[in-house]
Order: structure tokens, then C-alpha cells, then sequence
């Protein structure tokens, strides 16, 4: 019995040293002008590590917004916003004074304020279970809000990760943490008590429980968040099963969306309820979390003065304000690590809306009512696969467009290497979608109740989400893949590999890629529209699983995982017809614009093409066919017949490819390429290429602006030459290969790449390395260098076809695309291609033997720079040679269209000659690609 007794008392000691909870009083006065925040504070922590402690760390995160260089600014510029890195002194964050005190009231010294992380040594050593109370005294200059949400502006002030508290996510107190703007959670299980001092005629609202007046107290397992506005903001109180709650926003809402929440916010917090249990007794919802949480594609699309609507108002509340909720409560209610355990709470999260979606917008589509639109008395959009998609698949179609580019994630990858697409692709709806996966499997009542349980038994302590897998997989072993299939990039594939019909049954064998047991849904159809679902188990270590159905049920067609519901590689072979002609094979459609892939067909995309090729070809008129959709693909054609209409004659191009893309390797991507075009490039001069490729593109860090490949190319050219060139010996034919490797790095404010390529043929190899680097010293202001430099190895051409160009290149293996191909004067001669030796100049004759040079520009006065370009060349049997300009550019579209006004010159003062107006450059992309790709940096 004495034993049971000392059990018993050594149990509870641990029970009370679990429960013990941290205490923070806290006396702010914010200064009438809003950007400095005074605070006297009490921490009483506890130790809750297993081991002594003897240093204390505390989170002092206003100096993320310090200086240059810190975390927060390098992931504000990998966002492409570069506010906080040119952000001046007063519209900063940093830590002005401060003052801690030990237990003994004595003075703790402080080697530095700027550090965001501050490592308190204590006189005595902490044990476990111990605690220890220190009183701080500090004085912070708030940031402007516009940097991250938080901070102060002439409207309002948000206040949130700027008191100095422990990080109760590291006990030991050992590791650095950062602020990186992504709702790190710092602090739970812990008592706040926080009064204000603000300016006359504000209002103050948070997250804690109001007491009195400007004065907050209660518990949180969240960070605390305080606004300090001149308005009082509205809230909505309502009642789920008796339970009364308070929602309160720190926004204004227009009275019909009030009108829209009050009867909406019942409803889902019920909803919620019965899925996961609990609710908090109160919400706040600030503008910044609003603007992260809502639901994401259902805005209107507005084009110059036309705005064109997806879904109603009351249909936009109730879509944004469900995931807004859904996110809070999971916040208030799960203690989790977001670093390293983001995908639970964000899965929950898109769990939850694919079952709200499911009860109240099943047959809702991708766009809306937007397909119902007419133009002229038409509705173009019906004629797209994307207005039949559901507003359900767009789980599964965000992983499927990241994935087939392989710059997907793993799931349980560290939050803040996430690139943005991929915080809501994978850590959201990949995980959403794996949860109701293996809730339609086990039944979606028992996947709840082990929601609910598991949140129950984790309140108030940090969960360990491996547990939740585990009891998962306890409950229906089908679940047992998710642990493993969380830690890695996964290409997992069913495939129906064909179904025969033997006696009064039909056999479908169904096939997969992985040796991992992971159950598919099989769906069948009659031609009369009529549905059945069976969920088919696989086996580990085995690849073919086959399936036995009664021939009587007359089925038509046969589907795996129909919806986008698992996160396939590959969902066109998931297809296929039991009947008809087309049976155990797929239907081919023809399309005229783009789409969204259908999986169940093969498309082929037939689109008229009119494009202006040169002054030679002039406008070519053709049609376009090729395989290529909105999503990526690996094996892609394209076939491109068009009619010139400045020679009369058919051109055209064609080109073929295949990718490989290993999900875990350094390469991203391997190609084979081949491709063949018959041109003009000169006046009745045609040009036919064929090539050989092969590329290889290295693995990145989405988040990464890096890029590196390496290239390989083999051409075959014939050219018709003219009287003149037969009479030169000009080349009509010749064969080109190619090797390069390729570096760059398009991030913000430096800007870097590198090439260094070697290229031959019978009669020359030559090598080129260019390297470049552009600044921004300024918003908007940018100084770039480029240096060139190029050698023959060996030449022994006829002709200076192959020479290096200094103002103009020869575009002999026909990569650039010149409106004048063969022009020597008029304005198409006076295009320019920043290549070889670069200069804008006309600067006479071309290189033999080597050159190098440099390209200077540099930013002046909103779109106008100036640039110089300096370079020595040598021609065999000629003394070598310094050549250099200057001038004025004008960038009309920044890198798209440009113009160059030369100044002075090797040549002397140009303005002052006769024919200065032919010696203007310009410069003329007209490629939509790099348009595309400029505009979608900073997502991946």
C-alpha cells in the first residue's frame, strides 16, 4: 500500500509539472503618434524540459525588421517585394532600450538589442519542473505595417509577435528561431494579463478576453493579438448547441456581408463541431488572417472595364469565411510546431472544406457561373473541358499542375523552405485530399471520431502528428502508407491496364507502381449514366491486382480514382471503356484552344496561328497541332504548317520532346528533344534546320531563384544562297554541336546568371563564356554589367559567317528572332540583340580570333539610363584593338522593348552626324513565355 501511495504522489508531481502553465503580465502604452511602444513586463516560466537550464530565450522578433540581411527581409525579397529592404529608418522595427531583472531584482546585462534571439543567463541553475520570474523593461520603434500586416500605420496599429516572451517551442532553449512572417507560433499554455495605455479616442480588441476597458486577461494556446484602431469594429455573437460564441474583426464589413455571416457563421461553426469536436469561446479575425485563409480562386475576374463574376456575394461569404473559421479554431484548439508540423492543421483545413464542399457545392464548378456568360449571344467558356471541371477537383488539379513541372515538395518538408504555390499545393490540399482519401475509405463518421479524439486527449500540449497517422492506421490498416508517404516526393500511379470479359464476368486488372499497399477507388458506369464505387485493397511487393464484377451489370466504362481524389502522377490512364469501339482504349478529342487536360481523352489541340515572322516570310498563316495543354506534360509534339505570305511558299516547323523527371535526384529534369523548320531569311532565301537536343535541368529549392542546366545540341542547316554568296563560297550547308552549362539567379536586387558553351563544325571550335549582374541600389533603379569574352580554337571558315559580332550578331544557327534577318540598313537593321560583343553602336567589322568586353547600364530617371560599352578584339594577322561607346536607353517595357540612343563613341560624337537617326537601336521581344515566366516569380 506504501508503495501504491509514493506511485501515486510521483505520478502527480509529473501531472503537475506537465500542467504547469506560464504566467505574462504586461503594461503597454502605445506614444500618441503610434510608432513607439513602451512595455513593463512580468514572465514567471517554468521549466519544461526534461534537463537544467541555464540560459533563458527570449524571442525579441521587432528586430526582424531591424536592418538589411535579416530572415525576414531575404524571404520578403524571394516574395519579389522589396519595401523592407529599401525601407527607411523611421518605417523600421527595432528595440530602443531594454532592461531585464532576475528573481533578485538584479540587473541581467544584455550584449545587444538587435538580435532576435536573446539568451538570458540565470544565477541559479533552473530545474525541471522549477520556475523562474523576470521582470523587463523595454522601449521598441514599431514597424510600418505594410511590411508583413503587423506594425503600426496612420489607421491602426496590429500588434502580434512583438513582445518579448519565451519560445515555448523549444524547451531546452537552445536554437535560434527567426521571424519569417509565415504565423509561426511562439507561445501556449500560457496565463496573459495585458493592460494598455493608448491615444485618446482609440479603441483597442484582441484575442483575449476583454476584463474592462483597454484591459485583457485569460488563457491562450495561441499568440496574442491586440489592434489599436481609431474605430470600433464590428462582432457577431452566436449560439452552436448552447454554447455561446464571440467572432470580432478587426476589419469593417459592408452590411450585407454582415447580414450573409450571421446566417452562414452558425451553420459552419456547427459543421465544424461535429467534425472536430471543440470550438472556442471566441474568435478574432484580423484583415492579414482574412486575406491568407480565404478561399482561394473564387474572386471575380476583371479585365480593363469588365468584371466578370464566378459566384455570388452570398456564395463568396460563405466559400472565404468557412476556411477563415475552419483555420481559426484549429489554430485555437491544436498546439502544433508550423515549422515542422505544418501539414497537419492545413490538411485539417482542406479536409474540412472538401466536406463542405461535398454537402453544399457538389456540383458546383472550377468557374462558377462564368461559363454561363454570353458574348454575342454565345457561351465560348462552355466549349472548355475547365467549365465541366468541379469546384472539388481543384484539390487535385493544384498538385497535378506544381508535380508535372517536378517542382512539388514533400509534405512534411520545413514550412519556410515551402515555395508559396506549394504552402497551399501540398502542405494543403495534398494533405486534404490524402485525409478524405482515407476517410472515404474508412467511412468518413470513424475518420471524424478519430479527429475529434485525437484533438481532445492532445488539449492544451504540443501534438506529435505521427501519432495521429498511427492511429490511423490502427483504425483501418489501408491508412498505415500515409507515414512513409508523407517524408517523400511521391509519382504513385494506378494504371487500368485493360478488362477482358471471361464467361459471365468482367476481369479488370489493374496495375501500379509502387511496391507500397495503397487502396484505389474504382468507379463504373452504364451507358445509362448509372454509378457504382468499389474500393479495390493492393498488396506490398505486388504490382497487378485484378478485379471480378458480374458481366449483368452492364457496364460501359471503368474509372480508378475518378475527381483528382489521390494524388496520382498520372490520371490519363485511369480510363477505359469495357464496350464500343474505343473499348480498352482511350477516345481522342479535338480541341481549338487550350484547356484544362481531360484525362479520359486524348487531346490534340488544333489552333489557327498568325504571327509576323520577318520582313522576308512577313505575316505566316498556318494552324498549330499539339498535345500540350495547360499542365505540363512529358512527351509533348507540336506540328506547325503555316502559309508565308511574303514569299508565297509553305513553311513551318515541328518539334518533338520527352521529359524525365525523377522525383528524388539532383536532376529535375532530363530532355530529348528533336525539331525541324523550313524559313526565309532573306529575300527568296530559305533555310531548313533540324536538331537534336538533350538538356538537363538541375534540381532547385522552389523557393530558390537558381537555376542551373546543361545543354547539348546537334543542327543540321541548308540554306539557298544567292548569285553573290555562291560566288564567296558561302556555306549552304554545314553541321553545328553544341555544349553548355547555364547559371542563373533571378532574385531581387541582385541578379546574377553565367554561360559557358563551346560549339564546332569541320572548319572552327570556338568557346564563349558571358557572365551578368544587375543591382537595384534603388526601388526601381538598377545598374547591370555584363562581361563577354569569346576564342577561336581552331578557324579555318571561308567566310566570316561563323566571326563573333560586336554591334551585330550573325545568326547563323538561327536561335534569335530578327525582323530583318539579312537587313544592312533601313529600321529593321537597326534592331539589336544583346549578345557577343554587345555594343550599340555600329561599330564596323567582326572577329576572327577573340574578343572580350564589358556592357555597362545603369538607371538615371525613371525610364531612362545611360549605358557604355568598352571591349579589345583581335583579328588574325591584325594588331588587337580597343573599342568602346556610350548613350542614352530608354526602356519603353523593361527587357521587351528598349531604345538606344548612342552619345559618343570610337567613332566620335554621333548626334552630330548626318545619318544619326539610322544609328538609333532598338530592342523587340516578342516572346509570351518570358512574359509568363517574369510575371510568376516569387510563387515557384
Amino acid at each position: 500500500m506504501k508503495k501504491i501511495s509514493i506511485c501515486l504522489i510521483l505520478l502527480w508531481g509529473a501531472v503537475q509539472v506537465s500542467a504547469q502553465t506560464d504566467s505574462i503580465y504586461i503594461e503597454a502604452k502605445l506614444s500618441p503618434d503610434k510608432k513607439n511602444l513602451d512595455v513593463s513586463q512580468e514572465i514567471v516560466y517554468h521549466n519544461h524540459s526534461g534537463k537544467d537550464l541555464q540560459t533563458i530565450k527570449l524571442l525579441n522578433w521587432v528586430s526582424a525588421y531591424n536592418k538589411r540581411g535579416t530572415s525576414l527581409v531575404y524571404r520578403k525579397l524571394e516574395d519579389r517585394n522589396t519595401d523592407l529592404h529599401f525601407a527607411k529608418s523611421d518605417q523600421l522595427g527595432k528595440l530602443l532600450e531594454l532592461n531585464i531583472k532576475n528573481s533578485e531584482n538584479e540587473t541581467v546585462s544584455i550584449n545587444t538589442l538587435s538580435d532576435e534571439n536573446l539568451f538570458i543567463p540565470l544565477k541559479n541553475v533552473l530545474k525541471p519542473g522549477e520556475s523562474v520570474k523576470l521582470q523587463l523593461q523595454y522601449r521598441m520603434q514599431l514597424p510600418d505595417r505594410a511590411f508583413t500586416g503587423y506594425g503600426t500605420s496612420a489607421q491602426n496599429t496590429i500588434l502580434k509577435y512583438f513582445f518579448i516572451v519565451p519560445d515555448h517551442f523549444d524547451p531546452d532553449n537552445i536554437s535560434r528561431r527567426n521571424y519569417h512572417d509565415i504565423e509561426e507560433p511562439v507561445s501556449f499554455n500560457t496565463f496573459w494579463t495585458v493592460n494598455f495605455d493608448i491615444p485618446v479616442n482609440s479603441f483597442v480588441e484582441g484575442n483575449l478576453p476583454q476584463i474592462q476597458m483597454n484591459s485583457f486577461k485569460g488563457y491562450l494556446d495561441s499568440d496574442p493579438e491586440f489592434l489599436v484602431s481609431t474605430t470600433s469594429f464590428p462582432s457577431i455573437k452566436t449560439n452552436v448547441d448552447g454554447e455561446e460564441i464571440d467572432i470580432k474583426f478587426g476589419y469593417n464589413l459592408k452590411p450585407e456581408e454582415k447580414q450573409n455571416l450571421e446566417f452562414y457563421l452558425p451553420l459552419q461553426l456547427k459543421f465544424l463541431k461535429e467534425r472536430i469536436g471543440l470550438l472556442p469561446k471566441s474568435i478574432f479575425i484580423s484583415d492579414k488572417f482574412r486575406a491568407k485563409e480565404d478561399f482561394f480562386g473564387n474572386n471575380d475576374i476583371t479585365f480593363w472595364k469588365f468584371r466578370f463574376r464566378l459566384f455570388t456575394d452570398t456564395e463568396n461569404t460563405d466559400l472565404d469565411y468557412f476556411g477563415i473559421i475552419a483555420k481559426k479554431v484549429l489554430d485555437e484548439s491544436v498546439i502544433a510546431d508550423k515549422e515542422k508540423d505544418h501539414w497537419f492543421k492545413n490538411g485539417l483545413k482542406s479536409y474540412l472544406e472538401i466536406q463542405y464542399l461535398k454537402k453544399f457545392y457538389a456540383d458546383t464548378k472550377l468557374l462558377g457561373t462564368l461559363p454561363e456568360t454570353r458574348i454575342f449571344g454565345i457561351k465560348p467558356l462552355k466549349l472548355f473541358h475547365a467549365s465541366k471541371v468541379k469546384l472539388l477537383d481543384r484539390y487535385g488539379l493544384s498538385y497535378q499542375y506544381i508535380m508535372l513541372q517536378n517542382l512539388d515538395q514533400k509534405i512534411d518538408e520545413h514550412f519556410p523552405v515551402l515555395s508559396n504555390f506549394n504552402d497551399m499545393a501540398i502542405s494543403s490540399f495534398e494533405t486534404g485530399s490524402l485525409f478524405n482519401y482515407s476517410a472515404d475509405k474508412m467511412g468518413y463518421d470513424r475518420f471524424n471520431e478519430i479527429v475529434k479524439n485525437y484533438i481532445s486527449q492532445n488539449s492544451g500540449k504540443q501534438i506529435n502528428p505521427e501519432e495521429f497517422l498511427t492511429a490511423l492506421s490502427e483504425k483501418n490498416k489501408s491508412a498505415a502508407y500515409l507515414s512513409g508517404f508523407f517524408k517523400q516526393k511521391n509519382r504513385v500511379d494506378f494504371k487500368l491496364k485493360n478488362i477482358r470479359k471471361e464467361n459471365d464476368s468482367l476481369q479488370i486488372r489493374i496495375v501500379k507502381n509502387t511496391d507500397i499497399s495503397i487502396p484505389v477507388k474504382l468507379q463504373t458506369e452504364t451507358r445509362e449514366g448509372e454509378k457504382k464505387d468499389y474500393w479495390v485493397d493492393t498488396q506490398e511487393n505486388e504490382h497487378v491486382t485484378s478485379l471480378s464484377l458480374p458481366a449483368s451489370e452492364n457496364i460501359y466504362k471503368v474509372t480508378l480514382n475518378n475527381g483528382y481524389i489521390f494524388p496520382e502522377s498520372n490520371y490519363r490512364d485511369n480510363f477505359l471503356y469495357a464496350k464500343g469501339l474505343f473499348s480498352n482504349a482511350k477516345k481522342i478529342k479535338l480541341k481549338l484552344i487550350k484547356d484544362i487536360p481531360n484525362p479520359e481523352y486524348n487531346e490534340i489541340y488544333i489552333s489557327p496561328r498568325v504571327r509576323f515572322n520577318n520582313t522576308y516570310d512577313k505575316f505566316l498563316l498556318g494552324v498549330n497541332l499539339k498535345n500540350q495543354s495547360f499542365f505540363d506534360q512529358k512527351f509533348l509534339y507540336s506540328v506547325t504548317p503555316t502559309y508565308s505570305t511574303g514569299t508565297g511558299k509553305l513553311t513551318g516547323s515541328a518539334a518533338v520532346s520527352y521529359s524525365f523527371l525523377p522525383a528524388e535526384s539532383i536532376i529535375r529534369s532530363l530532355t530529348f528533344g528533336a525539331s525541324g523548320s523550313y524559313f526565309h531569311y532573306d529575300y527568296d532565301l530559305a533555310y531548313r534546320k533540324t536538331s537534336l537536343s538533350s538538356t538537363i535541368n538541375f534540381r532547385k529549392n522552389p523557393r530558390s531563384t537558381v537555376s542551373r542546366g546543361i545543354g547539348i545540341s546537334y543542327n543540321y542547316f541548308e540554306r539557298d544562297l544567292s548569285p553573290q554568296m555562291i560566288a564567296t563560297n558561302d556555306y549552304s550547308k554545314y553541321n553545328l554541336w553544341s555544349i553548355g552549362y547555364g547559371y542563373s539567379d533571378s532574385q531581387m536586387i541582385h541578379e546574377k546568371s553565367f554561360s559557358l558553351s563551346t560549339q564546332g563544325m569541320e572548319d572552327f571550335n570556338k568557346i564563349t563564356a558571358e557572365g551578368f549582374y544587375r543591382w537595384e541600389f534603388a526601388p526601381k533603379q538598377k545598374l547591370s554589367v555584363r562581361l563577354f569574352a569569346g576564342y577561336f580554337l581552331r578557324n579555318n571558315t571561308r567566310t566570316n559567317l561563323f566571326n563573333y559580332g560586336i554591334s551585330r550578331v550573325s545568326n547563323y544557327s538561327f536561335s534569335y528572332t530578327l525582323l530583318g534577318e539579312s537587313a544592312s540598313s533601313g529600321i529593321l537593321s537597326q534592331q539589336f540583340i544583346l549578345a557577343d560583343g554587345g555594343f550599340k553602336s555600329f561599330l564596323p567589322g567582326s572577329v576572327n580570333q577573340w574578343i572580350t568586353s564589358a556592357n555597362v547600364d545603369s538607371s538615371v530617371w525613371k525610364i531612362f539610363h545611360v549605358y557604355a560599352d568598352a571591349g579589345v578584339y583581335k583579328n588574325k594577322n591584325l594588331p588587337a584593338k580597343f573599342i568602346w561607346d556610350t548613350g542614352v536607353k530608354v526602356r519603353i517595357i523593361p527587357d521587351f522593348l528598349e531604345i538606344y540612343f548612342p552619345i559618343q563613341s570610337s567613332l566620335g560624337f554621333e548626334p552630330s552626324f548626318k545619318d544619326y537617326g539610322k544609328r538609333i537601336r532598338y530592342t523587340l521581344i516578342l516572346n509570351l513565355g518570358s512574359i509568363i515566366n517574369a510575371a510568376r516569380r516569387g510563387w515557384y
